[in-house]
């Protein structure tokens, strides 16, 4: 599940649980709503629970779709989950956003 909130110039999206090929169509619409509706968006990832090769495809897309928008995408307070899969794919450096754990 994807939640958003907007300030005068930040944009916020946290999702919440599973960010696996179960539930990645579904993320997908609701990532690509957010991401049409903001210039800037911090994307929270520290209440992702689980994420699997579809979940990380979907964090790639949302970068890369951000990037040739010349709009700004950033990952904040990753989860373990987030870190552990990012790291056994050799994506920590690919996604150039300051590895900050969520807070326990």
């Amino acid at each position: 599940m994807l939640t958003f909130s907007q300030t005068d110039n930040l944009s916020q999206a946290q999702i919440e649980g599973a960010m696996t090929i179960h539930n990645a169509f579904e993320l997908k619409g609701q990532l690509m709503q957010v991401l049409n509706f903001s210039h800037s968006l911090e994307l929270d990832l520290s209440t992702v629970t689980e994420i699997d090769g579809a979940g990380l495809q979907l964090l790639i897309m949302a970068k890369q779709q951000q990037a040739r928008a010349h709009l700004e995408l950033t990952l904040i307070h990753h989860s373990d989950a987030v870190v552990e899969a990012m790291e056994l794919m050799g994506l920590v450096s690919w996604f150039n956003d300051p590895v900050i754990m969520a807070r326990q």
